[in-house]
């Protein structure tokens, strides 16, 4: 088990990669990073969520170009990745759903951003790169792979390997962003 500093610097060594290397990744990485997902916390257990792998390079083309937008030239960069995440809403437990109705918040759509997230810190620890896409065409997604109407795609996450060139990073400083005991 990694101590807190081996944690926060896996966390510090985490961007979003637009450029990958035309490297394939061995199916054992996958099946950890999805693991890390399916290992997720969510509310009240529900685990409202589906994976889908895309990494047959004609099905993962066309899910794609369902990210690009050539005319805000948005997401050209997906089509390089070797394998696509694709993160589907599915409907929670009954439990999960009443607090949604109590508390007026749909815990789903929170319980699926905590699946991304720790798919892309374990694709980090694989040595990987990631990016979270969420502008596509959803549509287009659930056609190609036989998403069924009733659920929702939430995310699209590329994953492959990257030149590992990091970037500065900029963040509000820890004043601005963090307080104790009130706000």
């Amino acid at each position: 088990m990694t101590d807190g500093n081996g944690m926060l610097d896996l966390l510090k060594s985490r961007q979003s990669e637009r450029k990958y290397l035309d490297t394939p990744v061995k199916r054992d990485k996958i099946v950890r990073i999805t693991e890390a997902g399916r290992l997720s916390p969510s509310a009240c257990n529900g685990q409202p969520w589906h994976l889908v792998v895309v990494d047959e390079p004609a099905v993962r083309d066309e899910v794609a170009s369902a990210t690009e937008s050539e005319l805000l030239r948005m997401n050209t960069f997906v089509r390089q990745a070797p394998v696509l995440i694709v993160v589907v809403r599915e409907k929670s437990n009954i439990t999960s759903r009443a607090g949604d109705l109590i508390k007026q918040k749909d815990y789903s759509v929170i319980d699926t951003g905590i699946v991304a997230a720790s798919m892309i810190y374990q694709a980090t620890a694989e040595g990987l790169g990631t990016c979270i896409i969420g502008w596509f065409d959803q549509k287009k997604i659930k056609k190609v792979l036989g998403i069924p109407a009733s659920k929702k795609v939430e995310l699209v996450i590329s994953v492959g390997y990257t030149d590992n060139q990091m970037r500065a990073k900029s963040r509000k400083p820890p004043g601005d962003v963090i307080t104790y005991n009130s706000f």
